[in-house]
């Protein structure tokens, strides 16, 4: 009997042991999926849902403790006549951005396309009655747009999803809720989205934090249903951790890689593609009373700064309830994309050069081209160190007219005709 029990535990252990030595192993879509997300360095997030007829934010619900039925009456008069795919599109495009993540359902509960696993949906539940995500994945892929789309995890409208730390007033009855019917909901409804609407850039999970740590969400086997319907399709999530197997990149939420200033992002920062995002103005979804926008510069340096820490920036924009791009975001994207016709190639295909970030800017590299992004200095010279490289030559990326250095055996010091006023003096340096 000793013996058998014995034997029992050696076969189960070593089944363990295999079943720990199979981590997620990418397929070569997704490989090469990666590196095309890295090389395209910018993105623009668009939240926007029921949640923009009130305009007080994508979290009223239940920042206000809104009972989810009588919630649900908004969908009733939502009719966002102004909306139209392809400006959207075309506004995002000239602005430089290379990819579009939308917010296929938020924490409310409430679907932005044309679900056949609940009737509460843009399509069947509102006047509007058109598919939002149909029409977005269409004039994605005429004007070559990638398009992402943005997933939760909680739903605060949902009975069958069990009580978090969030949504706890909306009105649900039951706190246990049913998992297995939920996770069984969201898996058919990625299911849609991964087969509806042609190819998928990523989907961008979102809502993890809501459960306690020990809680377990499945992740593996969704996972692997993504990566089984679309092998080319990234998987992030935002739940501030440190990756889990079979994630394909990394998510900042409103800061730098290494940086924490929101207390949202003091995970470590891995070997997968990075992505920051961050918001516009101050709100994600559409605020009335939110005209705080950033400045033009304040956006290109965020870009510039994430490009320089070998992330994206995934820049967030809250769209109105009437369907429009708020007039402001439109401008800031169009003079985002002037700056970019001229920068870009600094930007786009490039990965964090080899001398890292300082208060004065940051570095990026693409070949043997290193550019040197200075965006506050007070000085007319620059030490940068270089040890073990050579620079053959030293140009103002804006003209190609020759910099004036000096090499020493620490590096090399940039001198200038005056202190850089620019938004960014970009040098570009060929090195060896």
């Amino acid at each position: 009997m000793k013996t058998r029990f014995i034997t029992f535990l050696l076969l189960f252990v070593m089944n363990l042991g295999a079943f720990a030595q199979s981590p997620y192993q990418p397929a070569e879509e997704n490989l090469k999926a990666r590196q095309e997300f890295q090389d395209n360095k910018f993105g623009i997030f668009l939240h926007w849902g029921l949640y923009a007829m009130l305009a007080t934010g994508e979290w009223t619900m239940t920042n206000n403790n809104l009972n989810y039925k009588e919630y649900a009456k908004l969908a009733g008069g939502f009719y966002p006549s102004k909306f139209n795919a392809d400006k959207w599109v075309e506004a995002i495009k000239a602005s430089g951005a290379k990819y579009i993540c939308f917010t296929s359902r938020h924490h409310e509960g409430f679907s932005m396309f044309d679900t056949k696993y609940s009737d509460y949906n843009l399509v069947k539940a509102t006047p509007f009655k058109r598919d939002i995500v149909k029409e977005l994945a269409a004039a994605c892929a005429k004007q070559g747009i990638k398009l992402h789309f943005y997933y939760s995890h909680l739903d605060w409208a949902r009975e069958d999803y069990p009580w978090g730390r969030t949504g706890q007033g909306t009105g649900r009855s039951n706190s246990k809720g049913d998992w297995k019917s939920y996770y069984q909901f969201m898996n058919n409804q990625l299911t849609e989205l991964l087969t509806n609407y042609g190819p998928v850039g990523a989907i961008w999970f979102d809502g993890w934090w809501d459960q306690p740590k020990s809680f377990n969400w499945e992740l593996p086997e969704q996972y692997a249903l993504i990566h089984k319907l679309q092998p080319g399709c990234l998987v992030g999530n935002n739940h501030h951790q440190t990756p889990f197997d079979g994630e394909d990149i990394q998510i900042f939420e409103r800061d730098l890689p290494g940086e924490n200033a929101s207390g949202l992002s003091g995970q470590e920062v891995s070997r997968l593609p990075l992505e920051t995002c961050e918001t516009m103005n101050g709100m994600w979804g559409y605020k009335i009373t939110d005209q705080n926008y950033k400045s033009t510069k304040t956006l290109i340096h965020y870009l510039v700064k994430a490009a320089g820490k070998n992330a994206n920036l995934l820049m967030n924009i809250g769209p109105q309830p009437d369907g429009e791009l708020p007039a402001v975001a439109v401008q800031r994207l169009a003079e985002m994309g002037e700056w970019m016709k001229q920068y870009g190639e600094t930007i786009y295909g490039t990965r964090s050069g080899i001398v890292a970030p300082h208060d004065w800017g940051v570095t990026t590299q693409k070949g043997n081209k290193l550019y040197v992004h200075i965006l506050d200095l007070k000085d007319a010279a620059l030490f940068l160190p270089l040890t073990g490289k050579k620079v053959k030559k030293a140009v103002l990326f804006k003209d190609q007219s020759p910099v004036r250095f000096t090499k020493t055996k620490a590096g090399v010091l940039l001198e200038f005709a005056e202190v850089p006023k620019d938004i960014d003096y970009v040098v570009e340096l060929t090195i060896d």
